[in-house]
Parts: structure tokens; C-alpha cells; sequence
């Protein structure tokens, strides 16, 4: 179970509900009310998790989070005023892992969070798997590609071992929200779509056509075989 989260959050109303839901689940939590101020919290510490408003003063939530994934792979839940929104999409483009919308449930909140703790689970199929050039290795939790290491968030690793733990199977969309987002009772197929998206800018040499990832129209995504 994660232990410490850090909130970039300048409503200070929703810093103390989110405070008072997650400290009654144990969680430690540090507040921060810019993204700027956000960023200094992280220089600072280690965070389990970092939940994190997109719509803020000053240096807004997609710079904050494109700022994080430059130096961290730590899983973020961006916060989002509608579920319908281009900014769900923008903001997993920008790096974020999973989204809450406002107003959101604060059970809801914790079980998003709690997900995180399974989501670094990782099948162990064998000791490396390799996928053309691609070379994963659960174990170790790496993955290169031309024996040069590529950079994966925690989300992206989980995503990639997942598909490459049944090689040739497809996996529907549905299936990989419960293997890797650890839930499928509020889960959004665009979670998975971006996910890939971003997997193949890091492990495909030409993400437009792939090879290591591939869509099975109409019904998911596999490796090959």
C-alpha cells in the first residue's frame, strides 16, 4: 500500500477533504497549493503517489506533470473538472497515470490510490522476454531496446509485461484496465489507449507502424507471438 501521497492542489476546501479521506486509510499526506511548490515537494522527498489538480495558477497541471515525468517515474492521478473533457486525454499525454473528476467520491479516491500499491505487481513469465529488439526483464524491472535502457513509468512497465507475459494472446482493453489499473467497475478504455500510445513512442522505432505492440481492430492489443 502506498504511504505517502503528494497533493498539487490550490482549492484549499479539497486539499483538507482529500487530507481527512486519506489519512483515515493511513496515508501520510503532504499538501502543496502551486505546482510550482509541488515541484519543490518532490525535489525534497520521495512520494508514493502525487495527486495533482490540473488546473492551477501560475504553472498548470500538464507542464507540472510533464515536469515530473522528466525526472520520475512516480504514478499520478491528475484531478479533472469533467470526465468528458480533452483534458483527460491531454493530461495522460502528458504523463499522468490514472484521472479522478471532479466533484469525485472520496472512496473512489482511495480505491484509485490503492491500485497504484497492486500496479507494481509485474508478471513473471521468464527471466527476460524478448519482443524483436525489445528485451524485458520483469524481474529486474527493465526494458531496452538495442540494448539501450528505455525509460517506462510504472503504469507503462506493468502495461508492457502484461502483453508480453502471453505473447500472441490479445488482450481486450477491458482485460488490461483490470491487469495493470487493478479495477474495472469505473474504468475508461482511454486509460489503455493512451497508455499504449505513449508505450509505442518508447519501445517501437516507427510508433506509426508497430511491431511490438499491435492492435487487433475491435478487440485489443497483443505481442507477437
Amino acid at each position: 500500500m502506498p504511504r505517502s501521497v503528494l497533493v498539487i492542489e490550490d482549492d484549499p476546501r479539497i486539499r483538507r477533504i482529500v487530507q481527512l479521506t486519506l489519512e483515515r486509510e493511513g496515508l501520510q499526506v503532504i499538501e502543496a497549493a502551486s505546482g510550482e511548490a509541488g515541484l519543490e515537494r518532490l525535489a525534497e522527498q520521495d512520494f508514493d503517489v502525487v495527486l495533482l489538480d490540473l488546473m492551477l495558477p501560475g504553472q498548470d497541471g500538464f507542464e507540472v506533470c510533464r515536469a515530473i515525468r522528466r525526472t520520475s517515474n512516480v504514478p499520478v492521478i491528475m484531478v479533472t473538472a469533467r470526465s468528458d473533457s480533452h483534458d483527460v486525454v491531454a493530461g495522460l499525454e502528458a504523463g499522468a497515470d490514472d484521472y479522478v473528476s471532479k466533484p469525485f467520491v472520496p472512496k473512489e479516491l482511495s480505491a484509485r490510490i490503492r491500485a497504484l500499491a497492486r500496479r507494481t505487481r509485474v508478471p513473471e513469465p521468464r527471466l527476460h522476454v524478448t519482443v524483436g529488439e525489445v528485451v524485458i526483464a520483469p524481474s529486474d524491472g527493465t526494458v531496452t531496446l538495442d540494448g539501450e535502457l528505455v525509460n517506462l513509468t510504472r503504469t507503462e512497465f506493468k502495461l508492457l509485461c502484461e502483453l508480453a507475459a502471453e505473447p500472441g494472446r490479445v488482450l481486450s482493453r477491458e482485460e488490461l484496465l483490470e491487469r495493470v489499473w487493478g479495477y474495472d467497475y469505473f474504468g475508461d478504455s482511454r486509460l489503455v489507449d493512451v497508455h499504449v500510445r505513449r508505450l509505442r513512442k518508447k519501445v517501437e522505432r516507427d510508433p506509426a507502424n508497430p511491431a511490438v505492440v499491435l492492435t487487433v481492430r475491435g478487440m485489443g492489443y497483443r505481442v507477437p507471438a
